[in-house]
């Protein structure tokens, strides 16, 4: 079995990413008026799920900080 080096190499921090960067592509045809608010919004939320698959490999080591990281509650 091959092990990850690096929290780029997991399937959902790619995803994460190509996500990023359809959500910036799509959010560049939203109102300019919207600009600062909900485009800023949007693109800052997208940002963040790489961000928590990141820190949550910081802490792999603690098996349940690093399953809570990954879980998110509403």
């Amino acid at each position: 079995m091959d092990y990850v080096e690096s929290y780029k190499e997991l399937a959902v921090y790619k995803t994460a990413r190509q996500l990023l960067r359809e959500i910036f592509v799509l959010t560049k045809s939203f109102p300019k008026e919207e600009m600062y608010s909900l485009t800023d919004q949007v693109r800052r939320s997208s940002r963040s799920v790489g961000a928590q698959v990141a820190e949550a490999w910081a802490k792999r080591r603690y098996e349940k900080h690093f399953i809570s990281k990954l879980i998110t509650t509403s």
